[in-house]
């Protein structure tokens, strides 16, 4: 399968997206549960306002999704495509850092 440029350019912006640590750490606050902003940002060691830009630009790229629970909004990982990328990502730099000590 080849992607088409509009794809492969949508793939480049997540990507892009995940690059920022801090992002990142926001999509991995929310792969397990729906979670407020004030405990993301507890979580991630960030202001609630960051935290807020974040999560807008990453339920643009579809990354995440929300609900309203009264007044609070609470955040997700958008499906289970985020959840794999993100867990093969790490399961893929445990492999090479294994290699990596072990002279391979």
């Amino acid at each position: 399968m080849t992607p088409s440029e509009d794809q492969i350019t949508e793939v480049a912006e997540v990507f892009r997206l995940l690059g920022d640590p801090t992002r990142l750490k926001v999509v991995f606050a929310c792969l397990d549960e729906p979670v407020s902003v004030g405990n993301i940002a507890s979580s991630v060691g960030a202001s609630v306002s960051l935290v807020s830009h974040h999560l807008r630009l990453l339920k643009g790229a579809r990354m995440v999704r929300s609900h309203r629970n009264g007044r609070q909004i609470f955040y997700m990982a958008a499906d289970q495509h985020v959840r794999s990328i993100l867990t093969g990502m790490v399961e893929h730099a445990n492999e090479t850092t294994a290699e990596t000590a072990g002279g391979t």
